[in-house]
């Protein structure tokens, strides 16, 4: 970790937890808490500048993933904080700005989830899949397409593959930070 990765914004830095990863090339700025075991990849940049980013325990950001937040307004006074739960997995070259993730959900490659949605417990969002302003997605169910669709129910496998690929990436980022 460099000085120069983790960067304050009017005078608040990121705070970071117990045991986190964070790769060199990635960039954090301002208003961002993450709790134990969450690993940053190359080339994510999170941006806390106008509201906060919370992430939560063991969840993963991987490569190119972009983490930003809506400003507070007279429409909306609080803004959109983004709020990633524990053990969620988010996929390469994302995009989450100001929305709320539960906990053990999966992200795939390339999703983008817009502002105001709120993901609940245990789902699944296929890769590619663009998921409009203010949506809620339901506990237990696999979503995608562009816009957004609800597939199927989850099979056994599937949720239990949610809690598995957070450890699979703690596990990673612990050799990681044995180098």
């Amino acid at each position: 970790m460099s000085i120069t990765n983790i960067r304050p914004y009017k005078g608040t830095l990121p705070s970071l937890g117990l045991d986190n990863y964070i790769d060199i090339s990635a960039v954090l700025v301002g208003d961002i808490t993450l709790a134990a075991d969450v690993s940053i990849w190359p080339l994510v940049a999170a941006r806390g500048d106008v509201n906060t980013i919370t992430i939560g325990a063991r969840t993963n950001i991987q490569d190119g993933t972009v983490l930003h937040v809506t400003r507070k307004s007279p429409n909306n006074p609080n803004g959109n904080p983004l709020i990633i739960g524990d053990d969620v997995t988010i996929g390469h070259m994302c995009m989450l700005h100001g929305c709320q993730l539960g906990n053990r959900i999966l992200v795939g490659m390339g999703a983008i989830i817009m502002d105001g949605v709120m993901v609940e417990d245990d789902v699944f969002i296929g890769a590619g899949s663009l998921v409009p302003p203010n949506k809620v997605l339901v506990s237990g169910y696999l979503y995608v397409g562009n816009p957004v669709k609800q597939v199927r129910p989850l099979k056994e496998s599937e949720a239990a593959f949610l809690k598995q690929s957070a450890i699979n990436y703690v596990e990673l980022k612990n050799d990681y930070l044995s180098e």
